[in-house]
């Protein structure tokens, strides 16, 4: 399910410090963007970080929850995006330092993605006898 208006209204306000905050519903779920980076999901009114490696630490309150998943052949598939406290919303301080943290790892995933795939050494043809 999709963030509501009014949700997705109250998200912008909270996120704001970090760029230009934008939503996209997509996959029956609403992506929140900052700058045309993906760094967080809501579903159910519900808000969902990036996570990655490198911020796994930072957001371990999160663990206490299940991760964004999704059903597939009968398998559930875990997301990297793990659900945000809910006391964050009285702590904008701390919810604007945990959106930092996933906005980087949605970072560090884009660059991964946007990597040029190794070239390729062009087989070299034996001379002619």
């Amino acid at each position: 399910m999709v963030a509501s208006d009014s949700f997705a209204e109250f998200l912008g306000e909270q996120l704001a410090a970090l760029g230009h905050i934008s939503f996209r519903r997509m996959f029956g779920k609403t992506g929140v963007f900052c700058d045309g980076l993906m760094f967080g999901m809501v579903t159910e009114n519900t808000l969902y970080f990036r996570v990655d490696d490198d911020n796994r630490a930072t957001f371990k309150e999160a663990e206490a929850y299940p991760p964004l998943n999704y059903s597939k052949q009968g398998a559930s598939i875990d997301l990297s995006f793990w659900r945000a406290p809910e006391r964050l919303f009285d702590e904008p301080d701390e919810l604007i330092a945990w959106a930092r943290a996933a906005l980087a790892a949605a970072s560090r995933i884009a660059a991964k993605r946007q990597r040029p795939a190794p070239k390729r050494k062009a087989k070299s043809k034996s001379p002619a006898s």
